[in-house]
């Protein structure tokens, strides 16, 4: 699985990092003057991944990334990933409304299941969301590209995904994604706010759409976000 040929995403991807248990990125930032963590583990056949991925908004409108994730597999050497990415909005999403950003990063050594993850070296992507029915319904779409140094080959990537809430702590995930080359992935799951705005857990079934059983993975997903932080 890890050596699949690269994808994302959200776009996307990205390794698109957004909030989880998405791929696909939204056009929301972290709290402003806050930091949040999101870390998660993704089970395939043969092997499993950890990530954390802490991220900051100084300023209001500038969200810095900065995380890992690691793979441990049954038959070769673990391998891990290292990510740094930069986030801005130019309208911030609303009730009802919409909005739109711009998202920018490189990964250092991507080897961790890359496709499923849409990682690439380089990669940038727009986030576009819209709200619908006082934020009962979320839609996100993103549209970006990827550049693989390895093989020196550019990937457009895309994401779409909606988040249903089913009640005021509860909420259903579906999204598909992928890029121009390969055949799709798509993952559903549960989002559930254990404390409102502050401390969240959820968990998702996903594979590769006329895939390989090893492309198949489960995954189970924590997320802090503090109000204020400096």
């Amino acid at each position: 699985m890890r050596n699949l040929t690269l994808l994302s995403i959200l776009l996307y991807a990205q390794p698109a990092w957004s909030a989880r248990p998405f791929v696909t990125d939204d056009a929301r930032l972290t709290n402003a003057g806050s930091c949040q963590l999101e870390s998660w583990t993704r089970i395939y056949p043969n092997s499993t991944e950890f990530w954390a991925l802490p991220a900051c908004n100084p300023t209001g409108n500038f969200e810095v990334t900065v995380g890992a994730g690691l793979s441990i597999a049954n038959d070769v050497k673990d391998t891990s990933d290292y990510v740094i990415q930069a986030k801005t909005l130019f309208k911030a999403l609303d009730t009802n409304g919409w909005g739109i950003g711009l998202s920018i990063g490189k990964v250092y050594h991507p080897a961790v299941t890359p496709s499923a993850n849409q990682l690439g070296n380089t990669y940038a992507y727009i986030p576009f969301s819209a709200s619908f029915n006082d934020d009962q319904v979320v839609m996100h779409l993103n549209m970006g590209v990827l550049h693989d140094h390895a093989s020196n080959k550019d990937n457009m990537t895309w994401g779409v995904g909606g988040e249903f809430k089913a009640t005021p702590r509860l909420m259903g995930i579906l999204e598909v994604y992928g890029d121009h080359q390969s055949n799709p992935f798509a993952q559903a799951g549960v989002r559930m706010s254990v404390i409102p705005d502050l401390f969240q857990v959820d968990a998702t079934l996903g594979r590769q759409l006329n895939g390989v059983n090893d492309n198949q993975w489960i995954s189970f997903g924590v997320r802090i976000t503090p109000d204020k932080l400096f």
